[in-house]
């Protein structure tokens, strides 16, 4: 990532922006936070990290009016302390805006409805909102933030940094300029590179101004580089106040997230075996035409390249996720067709094939049901159906793979929907690796994690394959691949391009990617 330049930061006795004591907030018998202390100084860019489940989704839907904190909390803004729970009116009009992790952003909508989404204005006597003054509202924040659109394009036709431009121009509308707080909630996830350094050249130039913004991240490094001061929360509580972040690195914000030093991935050691686990022939699926792969058992293999290359509907077509219009897996010595209907997905089950998806709730979890239902639920058809919910093997392996993977709460009574990102990526992973499939297809298995599970999900699978079991991952993420794979097939216009071997580094994942120049099957050895 691009160094972006910092302010120095913030003294402690600069007028606050944002001050919240004593906040609290319990679930049941479950306390989210307790006493919680923010303050975010007037032109501050104020970061604040946790791994997933400490409470800091809690913590923005208390000050967006989504949930009440427990008696005995206060938040002030600007010198006003506002009434609890905070009114979504009251909130704007204390200068309060939020930016989520999507965007927020309705592709069939206009640029300019989007930025006016919500504060569209009638008029005094038609009652109608005039469409060309609300269009010339919109066009003036964004030429405020010294990037004017065309207020008429579809948001969905944006590029990553036009939809970013569109997100900050609506939480900034209301605010005078140099006033007012944004809270950018994992805001960069769906941001390259360049965006995203782009992204933070208008965040600083806002609070050059004088906003200030409290910006939420898994990503260390951006929080490391572009932030003034930085708050730790572990389990609900602040572990670190406002601590300047020039007097951090990774490594420490780590070790005060997790309460305990992560044991280094050395270099990765490969458990490929020479026995083939799982070969494709002829794969023909949306830009693709007639792939063929092999993997062998114990093999980590990675599937990348730019968006709408080919990768992630090669690995859903492996999966029986996604029909294709030609092409045979072969596995356990049975051949499964990858042309027929997706109705055939519990086929792929049966033969030993797992898939992780990238939307884990929507298409790979029961959210209302409980981590022992989820956990369990493919292997209760063959111990009795139904009827045989609450068996006490699935006690025992719930509570096994509890253990394996850290999932967090440690109850199995827990609904999913209530977890955490992270844990819920691990509930799902655990699902599947109760049942030893031979072969474990996983589609941005660490997207939107904190370090902690992504950490755990890594050893996860790290173990799968040292147990046998043949791994594709498709992903966009260097580390990842870098880090967990034996050889990686970059994808571009539905054709492999390049084959990545030998000890990989980030660097060489990423540089394949975008290399221009690649022609079809190039195989590179790793330096």
């Amino acid at each position: 990532m691009n160094t972006v330049s910092r302010a120095h930061p913030p003294d402690a006795e600069r007028p606050q922006r944002l001050e919240v004591a004593g906040l609290s907030k319990t679930f049941g018998s479950t306390r989210a936070l307790s006493d919680v202390r923010l303050r975010v100084a007037h032109g501050e860019l104020h970061g604040l990290v946790g791994q997933n489940g400490c409470g800091k989704s809690t913590l923005v839907k208390i000050l967006t009016g989504v949930h009440s904190p427990d008696p005995g909390a206060s938040v002030t803004v600007d010198g006003l302390r506002l009434d609890l729970p905070i009114r979504p009116l009251r909130q704007r009009a204390a200068g309060v805006s939020v930016v989520h992790q999507n965007l927020g952003l309705v592709d069939d909508l206009t640029v300019w409805e989007n930025v006016r989404l919500g504060h569209y204005r009638a008029g005094r006597l038609s009652r109608r909102m005039d469409r060309r003054e609300e269009q010339r509202a919109a066009q003036q924040v964004l030429a405020g933030l010294g990037h004017p659109l065309d207020a008429g394009r579809k948001a969905g036709s944006l590029s990553a940094q036009d939809r970013a431009v569109v997100a900050i121009a609506r939480a900034v509308q209301d605010h005078p300029p140099g006033s007012g707080l944004i809270i950018f909630d994992e805001s960069t996830r769906a941001l390259g590179r360049s965006a995203r350094t782009r992204f933070f050249e208008m965040v600083r130039s806002l609070v050059a101004e004088g906003t200030s913004v409290l910006l939420i991240s898994h990503q260390l490094e951006e929080i490391v580089e572009v932030t003034d001061r930085v708050t730790v929360l572990r389990d609900g509580t602040v572990i670190e106040g406002g601590l300047p972040t020039r007097e951090v690195d990774e490594t420490s914000l780590t070790r005060m997230m997790l309460g305990r030093h992560l044991v280094t991935q050395g270099p990765r050691a490969s458990h490929a075996q020479n026995r083939p686990a799982a070969s494709v022939r002829g794969l023909s699926v949306g830009a693709v035409n007639g792939l063929d792969l092999a993997v062998r058992r114990g093999e980590i293999v990675g599937l990348t390249g730019l968006v709408g290359s080919g990768f992630v509907k090669v690995a859903e077509a492996l999966a029986g996720a996604r029909t294709a219009r030609a092409g045979t897996l072969s596995l356990r010595g049975h051949d499964l067709a990858l042309d027929r209907g997706r109705g055939s997905s519990g086929q792929f089950v049966r033969a030993g094939v797992a898939f992780v998806p990238e939307r884990r709730l929507e298409a790979g979890l029961a959210g209302e049901l409980s981590v022992a239902e989820n956990l369990t639920l493919p292997r209760v058809g063959r111990r009795g159906g139904p009827l045989r919910i609450g068996a006490a093997w699935q006690a025992e392996e719930t509570a096994a793979m509890i253990t394996k993977l850290d999932i967090r709460p440690p109850d199995p009574h827990a609904p999913v929907h209530t977890l955490s990102g992270g844990n819920q990526q691990k509930v799902l992973l655990a699902k599947w690796l109760a049942d030893a499939p031979e072969l474990l297809v996983l589609n941005e298995p660490t997207q939107a994690v904190d370090v902690g599970a992504r950490h755990d999900i890594m050893e996860a699978v790290r173990a799968a394959a040292r147990d046998g079991c043949a791994v594709v991952i498709a992903s966009i993420d260097p580390t990842d691949l870098a880090v967990l794979c034996d050889r990686v097939l970059v994808f571009r216009d539905g054709q492999v391009t390049r084959e990545l071997t030998g000890d990989l580094e980030q660097d060489t994942v990423v540089r394949a990617v975008f290399d221009d120049d690649a022609r079809p099957q190039g195989k590179e050895q790793a330096d």
